[in-house]
């Protein structure tokens, strides 16, 4: 998507324009800032708070760690965890485990 005014002359106004590719169309935007919000999945804990990146949570259970040979216990705190594509997931670190996923089902929002 390419940010820029449309060039017919027009002073629409002060928001700035992005060419939306699908549509073949300049839009404002705050709108499709908006429609892509609307879009992304919501992600939520095991008691269905809303998670967002960066957040802090806590597990609901002990985990055992494959790969690992370590256990995560009950009430570990996990911080600025990282959202991905399946909202199942969240993608996070540890102090001894990098490149820990977790899934959502496991963890309530501190």
């Amino acid at each position: 998507m390419a940010s820029a005014r449309p060039q017919d002359g027009n002073d629409m106004s002060d928001d700035d324009y992005i060419y939306d590719e699908a549509t073949g169309e300049w839009r404002p935007a705050s709108e499709l800032k908006q429609a892509a919000a609307a879009a992304a999945p919501v992600v939520h804990d095991a008691a269905g708070n809303v998670l967002a990146d960066g957040d802090s949570v806590v597990l609901v259970k002990d985990l055992k760690v494959k790969g690992a040979n370590q256990t995560l216990k009950q009430g570990t705190v996990i911080r600025s965890i990282r959202l991905t594509e399946n909202v199942e997931e969240i993608d996070c670190r540890h102090d001894t485990i990098k490149g820990l996923v977790l899934r959502t089902e496991f963890v309530r929002k501190r």
